[in-house]
């Protein structure tokens, strides 16, 4: 839900692989005097806290408040460009943003720091094993110079733990000195793990995460690249339910939308449109029986309005749907659990007791989900893209590792792997983006 405040500053330390010595190629870049806006300081910091409470319950000294390293070029970097290999791999589900992303590292690599080896790693992690038989794709400003018009990747993605002891040794072969790993938290843990075993060898490699998560979910982040996107174009399947709903006689709309543990892309996509009567979120349980529950919400909704719009992230109602199924959905090949089908559970649902009250309805179901998945970036997602890109570049070339780059209170950061996969960021039940949805909705606080 909330950031945790037991966080200090240990955890917000990130690693480096050790004393930058190289004076930034970026220098000519800002001209014969830049000045110190064009460079990070080293002593910058961005804080963890942003209220004077929680700043006050640390009863620390103002120095020694949490808080996270500013990203950013440095004056001072620790990779020699001339003799530095790169190594791109994105992994997990498609996101908008994906291709743009690595267009961004690409051109800030080359362009700026004069980086000339760049390797494009094949379908996720298996790019790395042999056995898996993928190519290697050298990446250039030529190759990647319009990507960012097309959604997906144009590496390829996959699914799956790979051993991090075979993507070292890929990475050691092909002299890789800096991977750059495009993920979700599943593909952080295992860039942490990469990490690890590359520091327990001796080996001095980079390795930076963009963190990448339609669903939101990603903590000590302010948005996830692809998000805005994401919920935009979710709007227009709420749009379009409605119309359908309002076009029929009972009519009533469901609309099924991404969110494992998370509810952020209902609770955005349905404020944008406010078509919404109903949105259900996996942070809050919901009941379908009894006067208090959902189903005889709906009826008195559509008795009231003649329709109504459902919105629904497909990790909501796991529980009663656990209740009903005949045995558990396993897990994915990258050993999450399966979800219920929650859209067509609810759709038998509704569609049963509206005929056991004799009550005319009309349903109409969407699911959007890979549609919107595939999606090219919007403008917005599009510079997001490029300044994440190039605060990894940064990162990397000075010797960061075993971090991620996000965006925290506005500022661009550097995040330990160990605190971006420690949780997942959730709905606040008690936040002001939830009530902003039960306000614009009118649904109760909780169907029980």
């Amino acid at each position: 839900m909330g950031e945790p405040l037991t966080v200090d500053q240990a955890a917000l330390a990130v690693r480096s692989l050790g004393p930058c010595r190289i004076t930034s190629p970026l220098l000519p870049l800002l001209g014969e005097r830049p000045t110190t806006q064009h460079y990070i300081d080293e002593g910058d910091k961005v804080l963890f806290d942003d209220t004077i409470a929680m700043i006050s319950s640390r009863n620390v000294p103002f120095d020694k408040l949490p808080s996270f390293e500013a990203a950013g070029p440095r004056r001072k970097i620790y990779f020699d460009p001339a003799k530095t290999r790169v190594g791109i791999v994105t992994c997990g589900g498609l996101c908008p943003g994906l291709n743009n992303v690595i267009r961004g590292l690409v051109t800030e690599l080359t362009t700026h720091y004069g980086v000339t080896r760049i390797f494009g790693f094949r379908n996720g992690y298996q790019g790395f094993i042999a056995r898996y038989g993928h190519d290697v794709v050298d990446l250039t400003p030529e190759t990647v110079a319009t990507i960012g018009e097309d959604g997906g990747t144009i590496l390829g993605t996959s699914r799956g733990r790979q051993d991090p002891e075979e993507i070292v040794d890929c990475l050691s072969r092909m002299n890789i000195n800096i991977l750059f790993v495009i993920g979700g938290d599943g593909t952080l843990r295992g860039a942490g793990d990469i990490a690890r075993v590359a520091t327990e060898r001796g080996e001095k490699i980079a390795v930076v995460g963009i963190p990448k998560t339609i669903d939101n979910d990603i903590p000590f982040i302010d948005q996830s690249f692809g998000f805005q996107t994401a919920f935009a174009k979710a709007s227009e399947s709420i749009a379009a339910a409605h119309a359908e709903a309002t076009s029929a006689p009972g009519g009533l709309g469901l609309v099924r939308l991404m969110g494992r543990h998370s509810g952020f892309i209902a609770c955005y996509a349905s404020l944008a449109k406010s078509d919404a009567d109903v949105v259900l979120i996996p942070e809050i349980p919901f009941t379908l029986e009894g006067e208090g529950g959902l189903l005889a919400y709906l009826r008195r909704r559509i008795e009231e309005n003649g329709h109504a719009v459902v919105v629904v992230a497909e990790g909501a109602g796991q529980d009663l749907l656990a209740v009903e199924a005949a045995e558990p959905a396993g897990t994915d090949a990258s050993g999450n659990a399966k979800l219920h089908d929650i859209g067509a559970f609810l759709s038998r649902r509704f569609t049963e007791y509206f005929a056991e009250q004799k009550i005319e309805m009309n349903l109409k179901y969407i699911d959007p989900s890979y549609v919107i998945r595939s999606v090219p970036a919007n403008p917005y997602d599009s510079v997001y893209c490029i300044r994440l890109a190039h605060a990894a570049v940064h990162a990397a070339m000075a010797g960061r590792t075993e971090m991620v780059v996000g965006r925290w209170r506005r500022r661009f950061i550097h995040i330990p792997i160990p605190l971006a996969i420690s949780h997942r960021n959730q709905v606040d039940p008690s936040g002001d983006l939830w009530m902003s949805v039960l306000e614009a909705t009118g649904q109760p606080p909780r169907f029980q």
